[in-house]
């Protein structure tokens, strides 16, 4: 039975926040503990399409966020832990593709019309904003995955991939990649968690808690969290459900029911939420700082070459399948 994942973070930013734990890597690290062969690769290719003109910084975050990886739970022993632009097939079959993918898919792609916005014109895009879906395809379909983790709005990006599948088996007529599934996260609450000033937590907004923060600056982080503005005194009713710390609590907290109910009523104030919620935020932080610490770069690039070579057998096997199917050599 096919238990093969691919997954996948840009290294646009260098560190990952407790935002990407929740919406990804938590799930990665469960799947990986349920049996699955999970393919966890640091996307560098793709952060270039928005910072190309910062790629040695690319490089330094891909190296940064791969010891995130490692440290939230991915066991490189059992997962394979890989740079995307040390598997060169990767480049490769995106080429291919593209020979292959329709225009007006990939003006249709949400992706496109999102990051196009972001970069604030026309004039500024380059080919591979246009370009990422299908690199995004080649990624996933050369290690032929049953499925991709994906959160449910974030499904319809990845339609075009076995759209792009399909065409290919149909052009070159034998069935090279199966449709893959969407590994949609079973507890979607923990996908949304919101930055410390209640908006989309985001490294822009500088509303982050990141998985590498020590616990002093954890502690300081929270202590400036956004609550309930009306609640000025301790006996003022709260509102959880607007309140940062008590969406907070509510993830890391077992206590947090109780917690919410005394806040909604005015019988704890909110220094007592924050207190409470750095200690319990803290505890579960600990043994991912722990083993981030452990990973110097030499490590971690270590880790990464490893990777690599086991990425590529997958990677390489495909290609001589597809090159089969187009009639063309195979070495």
């Amino acid at each position: 039975m096919n238990k093969r994942v691919l997954s996948g973070m840009r290294s646009s930013n260098p560190r990952l926040h407790i935002g990407n734990y929740e919406g990804a890597l938590r799930s990665w690290v469960d799947m990986q503990e349920e049996g699955y062969d999970m393919f966890c690769m640091v996307a560098d290719y793709h952060a270039l399409t928005t910072m190309y003109e910062d790629a040695a910084q690319v490089a330094v975050n891909a190296r940064e966020v791969a010891k995130d990886y490692v440290a939230a739970g991915i066991d490189p022993k059992r997962s394979v832990v890989f740079r995307q632009s040390d598997v060169t097939e990767h480049a490769e079959l995106h080429l291919l593709f593209s020979m292959i993918t329709p225009l007006g898919w990939l003006e249709r792609v949400p992706t496109y019309k999102e990051k196009k916005d972001d970069m604030g014109g026309a004039e500024r895009e380059p080919y591979g904003l246009l370009g990422y879906p299908v690199l995004q395809t080649a990624d996933i379909l050369l290690y032929r995955p049953m499925g991709v983790p994906v959160g449910r709005d974030q499904a319809p990006h990845l339609e075009i991939g076995n759209d792009i599948g399909t065409r290919f088996n149909r052009l070159y007529g034998q069935e090279v990649f199966t449709p893959y599934r969407y590994l949609i996260p079973k507890d979607e609450t923990r996908a949304k968690v919101p930055g410390l000033d209640m908006r989309k937590m985001s490294k822009s907004y500088d509303n982050c808690i990141y998985l590498s923060d020590t616990e002093d600056e954890t502690a300081a982080k929270i202590k400036s969290a956004f609550t309930t503005p009306t609640k000025m005194r301790k006996t003022d009713p709260g509102i959880p459900e607007g309140c940062a710390v008590c969406q907070y609590l509510k993830l890391y907290s077992p206590q947090w029911q109780t917690q919410w109910e005394e806040d909604r009523a005015g019988e704890r104030g909110c220094m007592q939420n924050k207190k409470e919620l750095t200690e319990c935020l803290n505890e579960m932080l600990r043994p991912m700082r722990e083993r981030r610490a452990e990973l110097d770069d030499a490590a971690i690039e270590a880790i990464l070459a490893d990777g690599a070579e086991r990425a590529r057998e997958v990677a390489s096997e495909t290609m001589r399948m597809v090159k089969s199917a187009m009639g063309w050599p195979v070495r």
